[in-house]
């Protein structure tokens, strides 16, 4: 094999594994110059590639979809058929791989031309897994946009619907994406907010790539899974209320971390934490986490009182 078929093909590999990549950073991990690039393009561009080149000082390089699926040992029912296997696997929101999952399908899905697309689009809707609970809808367009934009450390605006209806443009950069019971979160970098935001993937709209990258910060597994189980606390309970405490607001924050979101002063010293679940055993579980010493007071619906009141005197009696 010639250097510069070997070369076009290493080309070839670094354009399907990033969306879009800067003409002078491609020619410094092929070690030649910026002219050659160009030349490599072309060469691909013979082949059957669509690869967009944008000019000025933040131009590059991007792989597009073809008239045709570009030169792959698929042939086009291979292809329609290994989408649709990566949908469902994404439709069932696997416990780990599943960011995987909608990164090969949104790599799949970006060579394929729009008739194999629209195949994949109608046998995707009567392809019904079994055993998966019910959630909101989720484009696999846009989990797979999404999914790359994490991928490549590339910034991103949207616009996001809250629970309460309200609707607002966010401007973030993507961290992680994943899917929780019944729906997929975003975890990101909000700029505007200069904080870390989780945002539901069915109340996002109107995705905008920016081709701006940046450096990602540093989480640990175990804090992404945090922020996550945060985000799913949020949704509407059966039971809500609120736990006031003599605790400051800064020093309730320092103790539960990404748990006291929501909090608010309520007072000198004071501090209003919302608590909430399916019934009155998970606010119990809830207040369990106050610090030993803080007195509390709760707001809680009545009939969750009563029966909160009517367990613990079981539990005081059980420990007589």
């Amino acid at each position: 094999m010639s250097d510069t078929t070997t070369r076009a093909l290493s080309l070839l590999n670094l354009l399907q594994t990033h969306r879009h990549w800067p003409g002078t950073e491609l020619a410094g991990r092929l070690g030649v110059t910026e002219r050659t690039v160009r030349r490599d393009v072309e060469r691909l561009r013979e082949l059957g590639y669509r690869i967009e080149s944008t000019p000025g000082a933040a131009g590059g390089y991007r792989l597009e979809a073809g008239s045709a699926v570009p030169p792959l040992l698929l042939t086009d029912d291979e292809a329609v058929a290994m989408a649709i296997g990566l949908r469902v696997a994404a439709s069932q929101r696997l416990l780990s791989g599943a960011e995987t999952t909608v990164t090969a399908l949104a790599k799949l899905e970006q060579v394929l031309p729009a008739p194999l697309r629209r195949r994949v689009n109608a046998l995707a809707e009567t392809v019904q897994p079994t055993g998966i609970r019910s959630g909101a809808a989720v484009s696999s367009e846009l989990l797979g946009e999404l999914a790359l934009a994490t991928r490549d450390h590339e910034r991103v605006r949207f616009t996001y619907t809250t629970v309460s209806g309200e609707v607002m443009k966010r401007r973030v950069e993507p961290h992680a994406l994943a899917p929780a019971e019944r729906h997929w979160y975003l975890l990101c970098w909000d700029l505007e907010r200069d904080d870390w935001r989780t945002f539901r993937v069915d109340r996002l709209s109107d995705l905008e790539h920016t081709r701006v990258l940046f450096t990602p910060r540093e989480l640990t597994p175990e804090q992404v899974d945090e922020f996550i189980a945060v985000a799913r606390s949020w949704s509407p309970q059966a039971v809500a209320g609120a736990a006031v405490m003599d605790l400051g607001l800064d020093d309730m924050r320092v103790f539960f971390g990404q748990w006291g979101q929501g909090a608010t002063a309520a007072g000198e010293g004071r501090t209003s934490w919302p608590v909430g679940g399916s019934d009155f055993r998970e606010v119990m579980y809830a207040l369990a986490w106050i610090p030993e010493g803080v007195p509390y007071t709760l707001e809680l619906p009545d009939a969750a009182r009563t029966a909160m009141r009517e367990a613990l005197m079981r539990m005081l009696a059980a420990l007589e």
